[in-house]
């Protein structure tokens, strides 16, 4: 964590933001959070990343007592005090202190900088493993704090030397755990269209592949892809080449998959000079 964080209304040093034990977003999981970064310095999509929050509190009933110029003004100031050149950014509002310890309250926000670690560069080349769950994510249009199933889940897939896992339930897919999954068969790219989050690389995806059908997308046509591959914030996009002891297509990253991933390069260095 960085020096210096949003907390208690104001900007202080990150090691004196504290919240309340008795917070919902604690004792009951309730609340919301989003991640984003930067580069050069430049909070990458923000515009987009502060509209989802703000639908967030919207849907889950939370008081977010800043619009979006105000977070703006506190997420620059932060990337200035704490020089995040490249970093992540998370922001969080709480569920607050509730009369009967249930519903939500007055919450709290909080705004932390961070190092950003990307997966490492053997996984671009060779893609990552991801184990299948069967699993619907609760509320999954909304970025929630509640990981309490894959935080629990992730000692079983790192035994299986597995990056993540792949939701599905009744024979049809959503997402992975934290990204977006995306299928390519016959030169075809298609993603989920149901129980997912819908991520900003995600829409950015979407944007460069503009002719990508978003549909019901069942496993038994996730196993028969010729490419799959994840987007999230944190991964850019990420080949997948194994599912279970299935091989996914050819075993290594497929020519689209490797189109995109440059292309989403491009993007982010153009949306990086123009800021």
């Amino acid at each position: 964590m960085k020096p210096f964080c949003f907390a208690n209304q104001e900007i202080i040093a990150s090691e004196k933001a504290t919240i309340h034990p008795m917070d919902i977003g604690l004792i009951r999981g309730y609340g919301i959070f989003d991640f984003f970064r930067t580069s050069g310095y430049t909070p990458l999509f923000l515009d987009d990343y502060l509209n989802r929050f703000i639908r967030s509190a919207e849907k889950t009933h939370l008081n977010l007592p800043f619009d979006k110029g105000a977070l703006r003004e506190i997420i620059l100031t932060l990337v200035d005090k704490n020089e995040l050149y490249n970093g992540g950014i998370r922001m969080l509002l709480t569920g607050g202190i509730s009369d009967n310890h249930f519903s939500p309250a007055e919450g709290s926000l909080f705004i932390f900088c961070e190092s950003l670690q990307f997966p490492a560069p053997s996984k671009y080349e060779e893609g990552v493993k991801l184990l299948t769950a069967d699993h619907v994510r609760a509320i999954a249009d909304i970025k929630t704090t509640n990981y309490a199933f894959p935080v629990w889940h992730s000692a079983d897939w790192k035994k299986e030397g597995a990056e993540d896992v792949l939701y599905y339930h009744q024979g049809f897919i959503s997402e992975s755990s934290r990204s977006n999954i995306f299928i390519i068969k016959d030169g075809k790219v298609s993603t989920p269209d149901r129980h997912v989050l819908h991520g900003i690389t995600r829409m950015r995806v979407l944007e460069l592949a503009n002719d990508t059908e978003v549909r019901p997308i069942s496993l038994e046509e996730v196993f028969d892809a010729d490419e799959v591959f994840m987007t999230s914030t944190t991964k850019k996009i990420l080949p997948v080449t194994r599912i279970d002891s299935t091989r996914i297509g050819s075993g290594q990253p497929g020519n689209i998959t490797l189109q995109l991933m440059e292309a989403f390069k491009s993007l982010e260095e153009k949306t990086t000079t123009l800021a």
